[in-house]
C-alpha cells in the first residue's frame, strides 16, 4: 500500500454518471480524498458510504473532492450508487488496474481493502487511513486532517 509522502498514481476514468475522472486534473485546485472499500451493498461498506454521502458538503467546503472505488463491476456499482444517492463519484474498478496502483488488492480475496488517501495540491499522498472494521474512522480521519490543514509529514528519505 502506498503510504505518505508517495505520488498518486494518476488515473483516467469514468464514474457511474458516464464523467470522465482524470486524478491529475485536480492537482493545484482542490485535495482529492480517495476511498477504496471492499464490495458495494456489503453492511459495512454501505454504513461507510452513506457517512461519506451525508458529509459530502462539509469535505467540498474543505477544498477537496470526494472519489469512491472498489472492484465492483461498474454495473454493480452504478446500481450502488444510485440507490444510495450519491453526489460524488463511484468508480467500478473491475480490471482492479487502479486498486493495484494504490497497492489496496488483497491477495487471496481480491477485493479492495478499506482504505482512504488524502492526496494534496502537490498530487503527493498527504495521508492514508486504513480501518477495515471501524468504518466511520475514516470519514472522521478525512475531516480531521482537511480542517486541520497541517501540513504533510516529511517523506521518507
Amino acid at each position: 500500500m502506498l503510504t505518505v509522502g508517495d505520488p498518486a498514481p494518476d488515473f483516467d476514468t469514468v464514474d457511474c454518471r458516464g464523467e470522465r475522472v482524470h486524478l491529475a486534473s485536480y492537482q493545484g485546485t482542490r485535495k482529492v480524498v480517495l476511498f477504496f472499500f471492499p464490495k458495494a451493498f456489503s453492511p459495512a461498506c454501505t454504513l461507510e458510504v452513506r457517512n461519506f454521502r451525508d458529509n459530502y458538503q462539509r469535505i467540498t467546503q474543505l477544498n477537496a473532492e470526494l472519489i469512491g472505488l472498489s472492484v465492483d463491476k461498474s454495473d454493480r456499482q452504478c446500481k450502488f450508487a444510485l440507490q444510495e444517492q450519491l453526489q460524488f463519484r463511484l468508480i467500478g474498478d473491475e480490471s482492479r488496474v487502479i486498486s493495484g496502483l494504490y497497492g489496496v488488492v488483497w491477495p487471496v480475496l481480491r477485493i479492495d481493502r478499506r482504505a482512504t488517501f488524502v492526496i494534496g495540491l502537490d498530487g503527493r499522498i498527504e495521508d492514508v487511513f486504513h480501518h477495515e472494521v471501524q468504518v466511520y474512522r475514516h470519514l472522521e480521519d478525512v475531516l480531521d486532517r482537511l480542517a486541520s490543514n497541517r501540513a504533510p509529514p516529511p517523506a521518507a528519505p
